[in-house]
């Protein structure tokens, strides 16, 4: 489950412009919709997955506009490719 959600945020980025950002569901919705399972219950393992994707320098968390430490933020968040990421990377 937790490659197919980083698989997905990096699917879902791939298909946006490159500043473009993504919310967590959006890739809870699409596993879930995969998987038969509820979206809800992937939201937490969606920001897992977007956590290891940042931690291999592949994207980005962001709140409010800006870029923050995904240890420390809570509430709502979106992602995005960083600057040096290619397409592919995950």
């Amino acid at each position: 489950m937790d490659r197919e959600l980083e698989a997905a945020i990096l699917e879902l980025l791939s298909r946006r412009a490159r500043t473009s950002t993504i919310c967590p569901s959006e890739a809870a919705r699409e596993v879930g919709a995969s998987t038969g399972q509820e979206w809800r219950d992937l939201m937490e393992p969606a920001r897992r997955a977007a956590r290891r994707l940042v931690a291999r320098g592949a994207v980005e968390i962001l709140q409010g506009g800006r870029v923050v430490d995904p240890s420390t933020v809570r509430g709502p968040i979106r992602i995005r490719r960083s600057p040096g990421a290619t397409s592919g990377e995950g």
